[in-house]
């Protein structure tokens, strides 16, 4: 198969410009397509589309609530176990961001017939194993899924996750004084690209990969014991967009330049002109929702950068953030301490 022609080395290589989240719908766009949709609602419905948020959740009972999520893309990588692990790990994280635990997951499928028809089933039986591996590693149950003809493979999971109605962790609900935290380094979408046009160094590809495959599941079992005032995760949208979401109409994150944390390799290609088509979408969508009180052309782009599993991105209070890091430390979990979040000024975001 031509989309998992692997080097000689036989390992996979970053291939597609706009696989991964980096496929997503620009922001806009979307949000004026679901604002057209028919209104429809439930009545144990406690998180919708309407705010953006990582996943659905409904109230089934008083200590009960279901988190519904999907999420599926075009390859990003060459091997394609390593695609099906990252496939994975990207759908389950939007349980995770919520605050709940994973509990089952159905596969979704596109192959191309032409693939079938010469019987080159072992890339798409890896693809499969990629992902039911990570399934595994989160403690749900694989248990099924559809799968169609498409000339483009894709690849991801729909997932069930449950959570107490009275614990879930929501995008939008920061509080004026908290601090800021991420869980993963940026700029993956720029180093799969730049990768696959042999312009970063293996190095980099690898510990982009090794981030895309690190399940949430961990920064997110270390959050529970602690109260979280808002969470999400960072992916298609980049850190400028999702964080956007989070501040909402009432308050304004403010960032330091010098904490964003990057895969070094990324800020060199930026710097160097190497972007992503997802990337400038988002810099299009943050016109006049982001302020640069630097002159910094790769952190910015970093900053809009789209990421594929990316962290987790979330809001504590000056107090639980002492008691965090030390608890992420002692965990061995990666965690960022970025900015600060205020009462609204003029933008929505400053960088500083």
């Amino acid at each position: 198969m031509e989309n998992y022609n692997k080097s000689a080395s036989g390992q996979g290589e970053a291939l597609f410009v706009c696989g991964g989240c980096n496929a997503k719908i620009g922001a806009g766009v979307l949000s004026a397509l679901l604002k057209a949709l028919p209104k429809t609602s439930h009545e144990g419905l406690l998180v919708g589309f309407d705010s953006s948020d990582d996943a659905a959740v409904i109230q089934l009972t008083p200590d009960i609530a279901v988190i519904q999520t999907l999420d599926f893309f075009p390859p990003m990588v060459t091997d394609p176990t390593l695609f099906g692990q990252i496939a994975a790990a990207n759908a389950l994280s939007d349980v995770y961001a919520m605050g709940g635990e994973p509990v089952c997951a159905m596969n979704i499928v596109c192959y191309p017939e032409e693939a079938t028809r010469d019987n080159a089933y072992a890339a798409l039986q890896s693809i499969l194993t990629g992902g039911a591996e990570k399934v595994k590693e989160a403690g749900a149950a694989l248990v099924g899924g559809h799968s169609i003809h498409d000339p483009k493979i894709k690849y991801g999971l729909s997932v069930m996750g449950t959570i107490h109605p009275e614990r879930i962790w929501r995008n939008n609900t920061p509080q004026a004084g908290d601090v800021l935290f991420l869980t993963k380094k940026l700029g993956i979408g720029i180093i799969t690209t730049a990768y696959s046009a042999g312009e970063v160094p293996r190095s980099a590809f690898d510990e982009a990969a090794a981030s895309m495959t690190y399940l949430n599941k961990y920064a997110a079992e270390v959050l529970r014991k602690f109260t979280v005032h808002a969470c999400t995760d960072v992916t298609g949208f980049g850190l400028s967009g999702h964080l956007s979401e989070m501040t909402g109409t009432d308050f304004t994150a403010r960032l330091d330049a010098n904490r964003i944390p990057y895969i070094e390799a990324a800020y060199q290609a930026a710097g160097e002109f190497l972007l992503t088509a997802g990337g400038q979408r988002n810099r299009n969508f943050a016109q006049g929702k982001i302020h640069f009180g630097i002159k910094d052309f790769a952190l910015e782009e970093i900053i809009f950068d789209p990421q594929t599993s990316g962290g987790l991105l979330f809001a504590v209070s000056p107090a639980e953030a002492e008691k965090i890091r030390p608890a992420f430390a002692e965990a061995g979990i990666s965690l960022f301490q970025i900015g600060a979040i205020e009462p609204r000024a003029d933008y929505p975001i400053v960088v500083r």
